[in-house]
């Protein structure tokens, strides 16, 4: 097996009781996992899951658009994306879903933390949720280097993305039966632009939506897409390997 999970959140509190457990199942079909940060306190926590599973957890560090605090301190970030098991900034983005968002301040944390990127040189994990005409707006002013993940535009910003030289995160969403607009999106996505993800503990594929998540279950994200593209499970797999070495430098 050659599974690697792109984008998960093992510092959520849906693993406190049986995390260790959960990762020793994994080990024989998953080779890697991405752990995203989305606030301080989990940047803080990622850091202690890439050290205890060396070579195995890497980090992304970053704030996610929904739980910006008061004060931008680019100084804390910086500490932390300077450590070796970090390979990415994120997550990061626009989250217009909530009626209470604040989008001038998102957008100002975002361009910022775009910026810290390529100051590190590493690319960017971009949360786009309601927010499609924004974010591509920003991507096409500053020019990141990443993955725009759990994709949920349309083919048309698909192809604007894929101009800009991003990769496209694609997850159980593309499982569900009213997904029309992202089996599109896959049916049009070329294989070297494609990155494999779960947004574990959320997000569940089918047969299992509504379930915690976990990594392995990155086999029926990449069944179905070889269904979409005639082609096989394993080429899927290799894609996403291959893609996730290049992009993140593992």
């Amino acid at each position: 097996m050659m599974i690697f999970d792109t984008h998960a959140h093992y510092n959520d509190e849906a693993y406190n009781e049986d995390l260790d457990q959960i990762i020793n199942d994994m080990k024989p079909t998953v080779c890697g996992i991405i752990n995203c940060a989305t606030n301080y306190a989990s940047i803080k926590k990622t850091l202690e899951l890439a050290k205890k599973y060396d070579g195995f957890i890497y980090a992304a560090y970053g704030v996610h658009p929904s739980e910006l605090e008061e004060n931008y301190d680019e100084e804390f970030l910086l500490e932390y994306l300077k450590h070796d098991e970090c390979v990415a900034v994120g997550e990061i983005g626009l989250d217009y879903h909530y009626l209470d968002y604040d989008k001038e301040l998102q957008k100002d944390w975002l361009i910022k933390q775009i910026k810290l990127a390529k100051t590190v040189n590493k690319p960017v994990i971009l949360h786009d949720r309601d927010s499609h005409a924004d974010i591509l707006e920003i991507i096409k002013e500053y020019k990141p280097n990443g993955v725009l993940h759990c994709f949920s535009g349309s083919v048309e910003m698909a192809r604007e993305i894929l101009k800009c030289g991003l990769y496209i995160g694609i997850g159980g969403v593309v499982t569900f039966k009213n997904a029309k607009k992202t089996v599109e999106v896959v049916k049009e996505l070329p294989l070297d632009r494609l990155l494999l993800e779960t947004d574990a503990p959320y997000l569940s594929p089918e047969p299992f939506r509504g379930k915690r998540n976990t990594s392995q279950n990155i086999l029926y994200v990449a069944e179905k897409i070889a269904e979409i593209k005639g082609i096989t499970t394993d080429e899927v797999l290799k894609a996403n390997l291959e893609n996730t070495k290049k992009l993140f430098g593992i």
